[in-house]
């Protein structure tokens, strides 16, 4: 439990550069107990950020990762004696199990019908990578947050062993992790699609609405304020179009869109190349 088993995952040399400064001070590792020992001294020094040999020894740090339920997950104090927070496989309400799950709904409308490969640029915690993963696209995930690779890339160890995958023989979506402005204008090939899902500032500074684990996302890493940047080197590598989702309240990213597709409380724009 808890080795780094999935090798889709492409990390930069330094994991840790052009991240901010302060992730020692807000995040540790902390070993409860179960698993190997070694598994949570690699983490925390791919991570730099402290290790705690039990909880009652941890420090002030506001997050913490560990192993639980054969799962790595991310805590705050809140939720030190609940959970925590992973990265979900099984698909949410709605999404069909099968595989390829068939392309409907207003993502699938977005990412377009003649679209084969798609980059994922703003990962987080997977969803909507994982349901186009399921749609049967070929898939990249970035993701620049050490934080959020490390528990993506164990989410994708569970995936890899799922029966299904293993009796179709598929391997879960190729991870980068990295700056995604960078890591775009180095693709060999441009993709049909690159999907955007930049964090908004929030329409209210407490949303009932807001899940735990965004709120959690955002309280350790912040807003995505170069969003801008981030859109303009994606329809610059796109092959065919690129998608952005936005909350309902938010003006386009990039303009006015060629065409929109709205979902519960959120749309995907589009916008083509050419």
């Amino acid at each position: 439990m808890g080795a780094q088993k999935y090798t889709g995952v492409a990390p930069v040399p330094d994991r840790l550069a052009a991240y901010t400064p302060s992730l020692a001070i807000k995040l540790a590792v902390v070993f409860e107990g179960q698993g190997n020992m070694q598994s949570f001294q690699q983490l925390a020094e791919r991570l730099r950020v402290p290790l705690y040999p039990s909880l009652a020894e941890a420090g002030r740090e506001s997050f913490f990762l560990s192993w639980r339920d054969g799962c790595l997950k991310l805590l705050d104090r809140e939720l030190l004696k609940k959970g925590g927070l992973t990265v979900e496989i099984e698909p949410r309400n709605g999404e069909q199990r099968s595989w390829p799950a068939p392309k409907d709904g207003a993502l699938a409308q977005a990412l377009g019908r003649k679209t084969r490969t798609v980059v994922d640029a703003t990962t987080g915690w997977g969803q909507d990578s994982l349901h186009i993963f399921r749609m049967g696209y070929e898939l990249i995930c970035i993701e620049r947050s050490p934080v959020m690779a490390e528990l993506l890339t164990d989410g994708f160890n569970r995936l890899a062993q799922l029966d299904w995958m293993k009796r179709l023989q598929l391997q879960p979506p190729k991870l980068v992790q990295g700056n995604a402005i960078d890591v775009l204008s180095h693709l060999e090939t441009p993709p049909d699609c690159i999907y955007l899902d930049p964090m908004f500032p929030p329409k209210r500074k407490k949303s009932a609405l807001a899940k735990k684990s965004m709120m959690v996302l955002r309280d350790l890493l912040g807003d995505d304020e170069d969003k801008e940047l981030l859109f303009a080197a994606a329809l610059k590598a796109a092959g065919k179009r690129v998608v952005v989702k936005s909350p309902d309240y938010a003006e386009p990213l990039g303009g006015k869109p060629h065409d929109s597709f709205q979902g519960k409380l959120l749309r995907y724009d589009v916008y083509l190349k050419g």
